[in-house]
């Protein structure tokens, strides 16, 4: 037989023992001539009680077993048994149900008692007709506090207290109506006590649908050696807290799977199971958060438990009820939050960040195992994910078989495709198709922008190996300024290092990030620029005078806060450590902090009759058919590269109308429109055959 199966045969003879000594003492009191119906007043019980009991109650037999004493009064502040149950496990024979619960919640002997003859409904079937019996009365056939009052020995009148353990972690629910006295109303344990003192020790039901659990970040995922150390800070804290109230553990960060990895860790260290609850489930009502909290405090008593609260996407109505819950909950609580939590007197704070890029290559190498190759490197230097999101990225990838598709790239578009959903709120995703070959630009600028996709392929190699990223704790980011008129290829070269890198991109979408609400904007800018490094997306601030200009003299509040935004820009660009491209047609109209703060700046210049001829050569696709185009006349219209993008596509447009292949006559007649869209004085004659 297990120890478990024992203990459970033991429990049930105890409870029989103790069910028929209850018995015994009711049947006594049913054969007197005892009327509960007034019950003196709190000065006067005592001397009543005992003349009482003497009269109606003999000692109990020798024979007969009595409930065994608990363990000192106790004020019910016992949060932290959970912690530390040592003395239980090193028992020979372990305590009943019973005994371990007035031990945790401190009840005295006479609790104990009450506690009994309620739970006594639910388990024996006849002591609702013995309590009518015992009360004088068939209408009651129901425990009350009168009832208690005179079947036990050493009564206590403050038992009725809401501050006693038996009201106040709701061990009996009361039924009192109207003007019903508290000590003859009808008293019943609570289901999950009785439960409990049965044997049966699971999750309160009722908290059930605030809760899930985080069984699955445990299994088969081994913390890195940075964040493991967090988590055997957050135990060792934990278990030195001794006899005093623990701290809320505020897990501090933007990366909400990483700190639930920590937390599952660091309660797995103390044998604790983990259960999420987020924030906005907390009830706004005063009384059933009350409720809730100190059904929680109980559980975590009653089991080995402890409580991730997921407050991330706390509103300031939601900030409130966390701040109260966290005020009147005990236990082992860990608080998952971007930022310190304001007003939280006894709390230890960790900031906990992603795994350093080392130690991805090495959770790369460990879930791809032999089929890694060189991947891990090229995968830790492009995408900044967190451990759990790497297994199952690897999981995934290596049980697909899609013929000629190789192992990398599976994963490499598993990482852009799991990194995406953060970023398209806030920005438009661009789909790059666009090459080397397309683009058209000067020798030393096609040299800058090849110096910009080395850069971004090879970071890893030059801050992780080459020591940098030690060194430096700012600048690890790329900042490139396209600077040129409208139309000569920014967008365009944009798309050729991303197409080039594999990366995504995404043109930030103004009117989603700047928000006419203070600090708004500077949030939606935090979002971006944390979702972007993540997935090591390409960030493409078109028109970026717009968001990145000049500060103004502070004349009104307005101005402050347009400040304020500028500033705040000017910090998070340095500390974004991915490629940030900013694209304006007006360079003299950005702030000049930024421009410090840039690595590269490209100046895309108006093209020449060389370049454009080279433009006109490629602009039309080969499945395009043209027919007598004179090349060396289109380059002496003056067009940037985007007005010859437009006037070739609005001249195949004329030549599918007209059933015919693009024609000299159809160039030049979209040159015109294009001429004309820029009110640019023209002549007819250079449009004409």
């Amino acid at each position: 037989m297990s120890d478990q199966a024992s203990w459970q045969e033991e429990n049930e003879r105890y409870l029989s023992e103790t069910l028929a000594w209850l018995r015994q003492r009711l049947e006594r009191l049913a054969g007197q001539d005892v009327i509960l119906t007034s019950i003196p007043s709190k000065s006067e019980n005592k001397s009543w009680l005992q003349n009482l009991i003497g009269k109606v109650l003999p000692e109990p037999s020798a024979d007969k077993p009595a409930l065994p004493s608990a363990v000192g009064e106790g004020d019910g502040s016992q949060a932290h048994a959970a912690l530390d149950t040592a003395a239980a496990e090193g028992a020979k024979e372990p305590q009943p149900a019973l005994v371990i619960f007035s031990q945790r919640f401190g009840l005295s002997k006479f609790e104990q008692e009450v506690l009994l003859l309620c739970a006594a409904m639910e388990l024996d079937t006849g002591i609702a007709a013995l309590c009518a019996k015992a009360q004088g009365d068939q209408y009651r056939p129901y425990p009350t506090f009168a009832l208690a009052l005179v079947l036990f020995d050493e009564p206590a009148w403050d038992v009725l207290s809401p501050e006693r353990p038996l009201r106040y972690w709701h061990l009996l629910e009361i039924n009192q109506s109207g003007s019903q006295p508290l000590t003859v109303s009808p008293l019943r344990a609570d289901e999950r006590i009785v439960n409990y003192i049965k044997g049966l020790n699971h999750l309160d039901d009722r908290l059930a649908p605030f809760l899930n659990p985080l069984d699955s970040f445990g299994g088969g995922v081994e913390l890195p050696p940075s964040q493991q150390a967090y988590a055997d800070a957050i135990a060792s804290q934990l278990k030195t807290a001794g006899s005093k109230r623990l701290p809320v553990i505020q897990l501090l960060g933007p990366d909400a799977a990483s700190k639930q990895m920590v937390a599952w860790h660091a309660a797995a260290t103390l044998g604790l199971n983990i259960y999420k609850m987020p924030a906005e489930l907390l009830p706004s009502q005063a009384g059933e958060l009350e409720t809730l909290a100190r059904l929680w405090e109980r559980e975590s008593i009653l089991i080995h438990i402890s409580l991730f609260l997921d407050a991330r996407s706390a509103d300031a109505t939601v900030s409130g009820l966390v701040t109260r819950f966290l005020a009147r909950s005990s236990g082992v609580i860990f608080l998952d939050t971007r930022d310190t939590w304001p007003g939280l007197d006894e709390a230890a704070a960790f900031e906990i960040a992603k795994p350093t890029p080392a130690e991805q290559a090495s959770a790369w190498s460990a879930a791809l195992g032999q089929s890694a190759g060189e991947s891990p490197a090229l995968l830790a230097g492009q995408f900044n994910l967190n451990c759990t999101t790497i297994q199952q990225i690897a999981e995934n990838a290596l049980s697909e078989k899609v013929e000629g598709s190789s192992l990398h790239d599976r994963i490499w578009k598993a990482c852009l495709v799991s990194t995406r959903p953060n970023l398209d709120v806030l920005a438009q995703r661009l789909d790059p198709k666009a090459t080397w070959d397309d683009i058209v630009l000067p020798s030393a600028e096609m040299k800058l922008l090849r110096q910009i996709s080395a850069q971004v392929e090879n970071r890893s190699k030059v801050y992780d190996l080459g020591g940098f990223r030690r060194k430096m704790n700012r600048g690890l980011g790329i900042g490139v300024l396209f600077a040129g008129e409208s139309g000569t290829g920014k967008t365009m070269a944009a798309e050729v290092i991303a197409n080039e890198l594999k990366l995504n991109l995404y043109r930030i979408d103004l009117s989603q990030v700047v928000s006419k609400y203070i600090g708004e904007t500077e949030k939606n800018l935090q979002r971006l620029f944390d979702a972007a490094e993540d997935g090591g997306a390409i960030l493409f601030f078109d028109e970026a005078d717009s968001l990145f200009g000049k500060r103004s003299e502070v004349k009104d509040s307005h101005d402050r806060y347009a400040n304020i935004e500028i500033s705040y820009l000017l910090q998070r660009m340095e500390a974004f450590g991915g490629l940030a491209i900013l694209a304006t047609n007006m360079k003299s109209a950005l702030d000049q902090a930024f421009l410090r703060r840039l690595r590269f700046t490209v100046d895309f210049p108006h093209p020449g009759p060389e370049e454009r001829k080279m433009i006109w050569l490629k602009v039309f696709p080969t499945e395009t058919k043209t027919n007598g185009l004179d090349y060396d006349r289109l380059v002496r219209l003056n067009l940037t590269g985007g007005s010859i993008h437009n006037a070739a596509l609005n001249s195949a447009f004329l030549a599918a109308a007209a059933g015919t292949p693009v024609t000299m006559q159809f160039v030049l007649d979209a040159a015109r429109t294009e001429f004309r869209k820029q009110g640019v004085h023209i002549s007819e004659a250079d449009f004409r055959l």
